[in-house]
């Protein structure tokens, strides 16, 4: 997709789809490789991103995953207040999202630290599977105010919910005169596991909605529950599922392993390239 997200000054293409590396400052993440929690492990994993070719540092601070109790707002801003320090201090020029659901983290890490990109999991505190799901009002407010690029996350179980939700979220946020939007299906959130599958097959439907697409699918239970494997077993059909992906028009892939995903990016770009 042929579009620019003004982050902050900084102009980032996505013409070719980008990678955003998570880093997770959290205990309790799901794939436990991807919990840095120490100075050392934060610029570490900081640098690993963009050395293998990622664009967008993605910055969480509560576990989302479906069976975890969110910790506190203060406790995600203590959170954010340690790490983003030091990715600043690392890579000063870096694009950098925060992973939240709570619009006074959303001011607080962009008028504080400078965060680039707002990555809303979905307003409700409740992250079980099938959380019904409301549109995130007070974060759209939010971030229409602070003038940041937005990516909405919908909570719905097939393709034509998801895609409603996603319209409907969209009015709302042009209405609030927010600019830059990105949609992410949700893959995990309110879904079953075939519920997940059904929406994937039907991702470049979502295209008809002429806004960036991103897709988080990296080491997902709807991976490893399907072929019996764990998380740290999970990369190769990782790979497999975002290649599709990307053929299917993802403009982000949010992904735990940056160098795998990128090469998927350089594969897909020069398959489209052949004349």
């Amino acid at each position: 997709m042929d579009y620019t997200l003004n982050c902050n000054g900084k102009l980032l293409g996505l013409h070719t789809p980008q990678v955003m590396g998570i880093l997770n400052v959290t205990p309790d993440s799901f794939y436990a490789d991807s919990r840095q929690q120490t100075e050392e492990a934060i610029a570490g994993r900081t640098h690993q991103i963009l050395d293998e070719g990622g664009t967008i540092i993605d910055v969480g601070a509560c576990s989302t995953r479906p069976d975890s109790e969110p910790v506190t707002e203060a406790e995600e801003m203590e959170r954010l207040r340690m790490a983003l320090p030091i990715v600043k201090r690392e890579v000063a020029n870096a694009v950098v999202s925060v992973d939240t659901f709570r619009p006074n983290v959303a001011r607080m890490v962009v008028e504080e630290y400078g965060v680039d990109i707002i990555n809303d999991v979905g307003a409700s505190a409740d992250l079980s599977p099938l959380a019904s799901h409301h549109l995130p009002l007070d974060m759209f407010r939010m971030v229409s105010r602070l003038r940041v690029p937005y990516i909405y996350m919908s909570r719905k179980s097939t393709v034509k919910e998801v895609m409603l939700d996603c319209a409907e979220a969209v009015d709302r946020l042009r209405s609030m005169g927010q600019k830059d939007i990105i949609l992410d299906p949700g893959f995990g959130f309110g879904k079953t596991l075939e519920q997940n599958y059904e929406v994937f097959k039907g991702l470049e439907r979502m295209q008809a909605l002429n806004l960036p697409l991103l897709v988080g699918v990296s080491r997902k239970s709807m991976i490893w529950k399907l072929l019996g494997c764990t998380p740290a077993e999970a990369l190769n059909s990782t790979t497999v599922l975002n290649t599709i992906a990307l053929m299917k028009g993802a403009s982000i892939l949010r992904v735990h392993d940056v160098r795998e995903a990128v090469e998927c990016v350089k594969m897909t770009q020069q398959l489209e390239n052949v004349k």
